[in-house]
Protein backbone atom coordinates (compact mmCIF):
# COMPACT_ATOMS: atom_id res chain seq x y z
CA UNK A 1 0.00 0.00 0.00
CA UNK A 2 1.10 3.61 -0.64
CA UNK A 3 1.96 5.55 2.39
CA UNK A 4 3.42 5.53 5.67
CA UNK A 5 1.89 3.87 8.48
CA UNK A 6 2.56 4.31 11.66
CA UNK A 7 0.98 5.70 15.25
CA UNK A 8 2.26 9.06 14.49
CA UNK A 9 -0.83 10.52 11.82
CA UNK A 10 -3.31 9.12 13.89
CA UNK A 11 -4.33 12.19 15.68
CA UNK A 12 -4.16 13.64 12.10
CA UNK A 13 -6.52 10.98 10.45
CA UNK A 14 -8.98 11.44 13.73
CA UNK A 15 -9.07 15.24 13.40
CA UNK A 16 -9.97 14.23 9.52
CA UNK A 17 -12.32 12.25 10.78
CA UNK A 18 -14.02 14.60 13.02
CA UNK A 19 -14.30 17.20 9.89
CA UNK A 20 -15.55 14.73 7.51
CA UNK A 21 -18.76 14.12 10.14
CA UNK A 22 -18.93 17.78 10.61
CA UNK A 23 -19.72 18.54 7.26
CA UNK A 24 -22.35 15.54 7.46
CA UNK A 25 -23.64 17.53 10.37
CA UNK A 26 -23.82 20.38 7.84
CA UNK A 27 -25.99 18.97 5.06
CA UNK A 28 -28.01 17.68 7.74
CA UNK A 29 -28.74 21.14 9.02
CA UNK A 30 -26.95 20.28 12.46
CA UNK A 31 -24.75 23.61 12.69
CA UNK A 32 -24.06 23.12 16.21
CA UNK A 33 -22.86 19.52 15.83
CA UNK A 34 -20.75 20.62 13.15
CA UNK A 35 -18.80 23.59 14.75
CA UNK A 36 -18.26 20.98 17.58
CA UNK A 37 -16.52 18.33 15.46
CA UNK A 38 -14.76 21.77 14.02
CA UNK A 39 -13.30 21.98 17.68
CA UNK A 40 -12.73 18.46 18.19
CA UNK A 41 -10.71 18.55 15.00
CA UNK A 42 -8.52 21.42 16.47
CA UNK A 43 -7.96 19.38 19.48
CA UNK A 44 -6.25 16.68 16.99
CA UNK A 45 -4.07 18.95 15.46
CA UNK A 46 -2.74 20.48 18.58
CA UNK A 47 -1.39 17.13 19.39
CA UNK A 48 -0.78 15.53 16.78
CA UNK A 49 2.74 17.41 16.55
CA UNK A 50 3.48 16.27 19.84
CA UNK A 51 2.73 12.45 19.02
CA UNK A 52 4.98 12.64 15.91
CA UNK A 53 7.91 13.67 17.71
CA UNK A 54 7.79 10.80 20.30
CA UNK A 55 9.00 8.30 17.08
CA UNK A 56 12.29 8.75 15.48
CA UNK A 57 11.45 9.28 11.79
CA UNK A 58 12.79 8.69 8.31
CA UNK A 59 13.17 11.85 6.05
CA UNK A 60 10.72 10.74 3.51
CA UNK A 61 8.40 9.64 6.68
CA UNK A 62 8.76 13.19 8.19
CA UNK A 63 7.99 14.91 4.85
CA UNK A 64 5.16 12.99 4.61
CA UNK A 65 3.83 13.99 7.59
CA UNK A 66 4.47 17.14 6.65
CA UNK A 67 2.46 16.80 3.41
CA UNK A 68 -0.27 14.69 5.43
CA UNK A 69 -1.13 16.76 8.07
CA UNK A 70 -1.19 20.28 5.86
CA UNK A 71 -3.67 18.43 3.29
CA UNK A 72 -5.66 17.87 6.42
CA UNK A 73 -5.28 21.10 7.74
CA UNK A 74 -6.50 22.19 4.12
CA UNK A 75 -9.79 20.15 4.26
CA UNK A 76 -10.43 20.60 8.41
CA UNK A 77 -9.96 24.14 8.29
CA UNK A 78 -10.10 25.17 4.63
CA UNK A 79 -13.12 23.42 3.69
CA UNK A 80 -14.86 22.53 6.22
CA UNK A 81 -15.51 26.46 7.64
CA UNK A 82 -16.06 27.24 4.08
CA UNK A 83 -19.14 24.71 3.93
CA UNK A 84 -20.41 25.59 7.02
CA UNK A 85 -20.67 28.79 5.54
CA UNK A 86 -23.10 27.66 3.05
CA UNK A 87 -25.11 25.54 5.48
CA UNK A 88 -26.03 28.85 7.34
CA UNK A 89 -27.64 30.31 4.23
CA UNK A 90 -25.12 32.01 2.35
CA UNK A 91 -26.19 32.48 -0.75
CA UNK A 92 -25.16 35.77 -2.66
CA UNK A 93 -22.81 36.23 -4.67
CA UNK A 94 -19.97 38.57 -2.22
CA UNK A 95 -20.78 35.68 0.32
CA UNK A 96 -19.89 32.96 -1.93
CA UNK A 97 -16.66 35.20 -3.73
CA UNK A 98 -15.72 35.74 0.15
CA UNK A 99 -15.67 31.71 0.71
CA UNK A 100 -13.69 31.17 -2.16
CA UNK A 101 -11.08 33.49 -1.34
CA UNK A 102 -11.04 32.09 2.40
CA UNK A 103 -10.51 28.67 0.68
CA UNK A 104 -7.36 30.09 -1.69
CA UNK A 105 -6.08 31.70 1.04
CA UNK A 106 -5.75 28.61 3.36
CA UNK A 107 -4.38 26.85 0.30
CA UNK A 108 -1.92 29.09 -0.46
CA UNK A 109 -0.56 29.07 2.80
CA UNK A 110 -0.51 26.00 3.66
CA UNK A 111 1.76 25.10 0.34
CA UNK A 112 4.11 27.99 1.24
CA UNK A 113 4.32 26.63 4.58
CA UNK A 114 5.49 23.08 3.27
CA UNK A 115 7.65 24.50 1.42
CA UNK A 116 9.20 26.68 4.00
CA UNK A 117 8.85 23.77 6.80
CA UNK A 118 10.72 21.43 4.71
CA UNK A 119 13.39 24.17 3.94
CA UNK A 120 13.67 24.78 8.01
CA UNK A 121 14.38 21.27 9.00
CA UNK A 122 17.02 21.15 6.07
CA UNK A 123 18.80 23.51 7.92
CA UNK A 124 17.89 22.84 11.40
CA UNK A 125 16.79 20.70 13.95
CA UNK A 126 15.12 22.63 16.30
CA UNK A 127 11.91 22.93 17.40
CA UNK A 128 9.69 25.80 15.34
CA UNK A 129 9.20 29.37 17.56
CA UNK A 130 7.46 31.56 15.12
CA UNK A 131 4.37 31.00 12.68
CA UNK A 132 4.88 33.22 9.84
CA UNK A 133 0.70 34.72 9.46
CA UNK A 134 -2.17 33.26 11.46
CA UNK A 135 -2.59 29.44 11.57
CA UNK A 136 -5.29 27.79 9.81
CA UNK A 137 -6.21 26.09 12.90
CA UNK A 138 -6.83 28.87 14.82
CA UNK A 139 -10.42 28.60 13.46
CA UNK A 140 -11.07 25.93 15.54
CA UNK A 141 -12.12 28.09 18.18
CA UNK A 142 -12.16 31.80 16.66
CA UNK A 143 -15.39 30.57 14.44
CA UNK A 144 -17.34 28.82 16.92
CA UNK A 145 -16.11 31.87 19.20
CA UNK A 146 -17.93 34.49 16.57
CA UNK A 147 -21.11 31.94 16.35
CA UNK A 148 -21.48 32.57 20.63
CA UNK A 149 -20.98 36.49 20.00
CA UNK A 150 -23.76 36.33 17.62
CA UNK A 151 -26.31 35.06 20.18
CA UNK A 152 -25.29 38.00 22.32
CA UNK A 153 -25.95 40.99 19.49
CA UNK A 154 -28.66 39.00 17.53
CA UNK A 155 -27.02 39.66 14.25
CA UNK A 156 -27.82 37.34 11.63
CA UNK A 157 -24.41 35.38 10.96
CA UNK A 158 -24.81 34.77 7.89
CA UNK A 159 -24.45 38.41 7.17
CA UNK A 160 -21.36 38.89 9.11
CA UNK A 161 -19.55 34.72 8.00
CA UNK A 162 -18.39 36.42 5.13
CA UNK A 163 -16.37 39.41 6.84
CA UNK A 164 -14.90 37.57 8.71
CA UNK A 165 -13.77 35.01 6.43
CA UNK A 166 -12.32 38.06 4.22
CA UNK A 167 -10.69 38.62 7.55
CA UNK A 168 -9.36 35.80 8.07
CA UNK A 169 -8.18 35.10 4.08
CA UNK A 170 -5.85 38.53 4.69
CA UNK A 171 -4.73 37.29 8.75
CA UNK A 172 -3.89 33.18 6.54
CA UNK A 173 -1.83 35.58 4.05
CA UNK A 174 -0.41 38.72 5.29
CA UNK A 175 3.21 38.21 6.66
CA UNK A 176 3.64 38.34 10.28
CA UNK A 177 4.68 36.53 13.28
CA UNK A 178 2.61 34.65 15.35
CA UNK A 179 4.68 33.23 18.75
CA UNK A 180 3.85 29.24 18.80
CA UNK A 181 2.54 28.73 22.19
CA UNK A 182 4.15 26.52 24.95
CA UNK A 183 3.63 25.55 28.28
CA UNK A 184 1.14 27.90 29.67
CA UNK A 185 -0.03 29.14 26.46
CA UNK A 186 -1.34 25.92 25.18
CA UNK A 187 -3.04 25.33 28.91
CA UNK A 188 -4.81 28.45 28.27
CA UNK A 189 -6.06 27.68 24.87
CA UNK A 190 -7.05 24.22 25.66
CA UNK A 191 -9.06 25.68 28.91
CA UNK A 192 -10.69 28.39 26.74
CA UNK A 193 -11.24 25.80 23.77
CA UNK A 194 -13.03 23.94 26.74
CA UNK A 195 -15.19 26.84 27.59
CA UNK A 196 -16.31 27.91 24.18
CA UNK A 197 -17.35 24.00 23.49
CA UNK A 198 -19.41 23.61 26.35
CA UNK A 199 -21.07 26.96 25.97
CA UNK A 200 -21.37 25.56 21.68
CA UNK A 201 -23.14 22.34 23.04
CA UNK A 202 -25.56 24.41 25.48
CA UNK A 203 -26.52 26.94 23.84
CA UNK A 204 -25.95 26.32 19.92
CA UNK A 205 -29.23 24.93 19.23
CA UNK A 206 -30.33 28.69 18.99
CA UNK A 207 -28.09 29.38 16.46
Amino acid sequence: MLGFYNYTVILTYMGLACSFVGMINVLQGNIRIALLCLMLSGLCDMFDGKVARTRESTDLEKRFGIQIDSLCDLICFGVFPAIIGYGIGIRSVFGLFCMFIYVLSALIRLSYFNVMEEERQNGTTEKRKNYEGLPVTTVAIIIPAVFLLKLINGIPFAIIYPIILLILSGAFTIKFNVKKPIGKEVALMVSTGMIVFILVAKFGGRL
